[in-house]
């Protein structure tokens, strides 16, 4: 099971937002690449990058970190504003190893065949982000009537193999996991599915691990405010970081 350490930058600088919320934000560093770094030192062999300002369709250049993250030699999973084959061939030239699409993937379902087609499904993630099951879009700010499991069976018949799944109810706000619904996700899609939202410490990461069939877990807060280390989350989850 991977561990990803978050990063979340909004006007450059390293933060976290409570429930998608723009106005509940924490500034942790204004240092983006000294962030990776220490990350990369505490054993991490993915980065999970987000680029807020794209995500919320503001102006930026949040994506200047990615080359020089990249060449830390950790491997980048790049997510935020994302809406176009020529947004994806962009980010992965400069350094991605994947990228996550997040309402782009809802509003045109065939960028994803297409994407999948060009660079093949290891690069390509789908952002699944939920309410109670139900999608939410555009930074989580549109909310819609759509399930989340339905989207999932749809996109894995496209030959899709990572999905990111968020509890939005539960992000930023050290909830805990919801360890049952991502399972459930990654069980009934068969896909690569990787728990967002929630870890609050040690047993979350241990109770992903323990369902036997997560991907892989996304830790931010948590990190941020020391009530988990990477080398905690790392040993909790049981095995070794595999390359891919």
């Amino acid at each position: 099971m991977i561990i990803y350490p978050a990063m979340d930058l909004h006007a450059g600088k390293v933060v976290r937002l409570r429930q998608g919320d723009p106005a509940q934000q924490r500034v942790f560093s204004t240092d983006p690449l000294a962030t990776a770094q220490r990350w990369l030192d505490e054993g991490a062999k993915w980065l999970h990058l987000v680029n807020l300002d794209g995500a919320f369709d503001q102006a930026n250049d949040n994506e200047a970190a990615l080359p020089h993250t990249a060449r830390l030699n950790l491997k980048v999973q790049f997510a935020g504003g994302l809406r176009s084959l020529a947004d994806i061939q962009r980010v992965l030239e400069l350094g991605a190893t994947r990228v996550v699409i997040g309402t782009a993937a809802l509003e045109q379902p065939e960028l994803i065949q297409s994407a999948i087609d060009r660079w093949g499904a290891e690069r390509i993630a789908v952002s699944l982000d939920s309410r109670e099951g139900y999608i939410a879009t555009h930074g989580w700010q549109v909310q819609s009537a759509q399930r989340a499991m339905d989207w999932a069976m749809r996109f894995t018949a496209m030959g899709l193999r990572h999905i990111l799944f968020t509890d939005i109810q539960r992000d930023g706000g050290l909830s805990g996991v919801n360890v049952h619904a991502t399972s459930e996700l990654a069980r009934s899609s068969g896909a690569h599915v990787i728990a967002s939202g929630g870890v609050r410490g040690v047993a979350d990461i241990q109770a992903c691990a323990a369902v036997g069939d997560i991907a892989g877990v996304i830790i931010g807060l948590a990190l941020y405010t020391g009530r988990i280390t990477l080398s905690e989350a790392l040993a909790a989850a049981r095995t070794e970081q595999p390359s891919c």
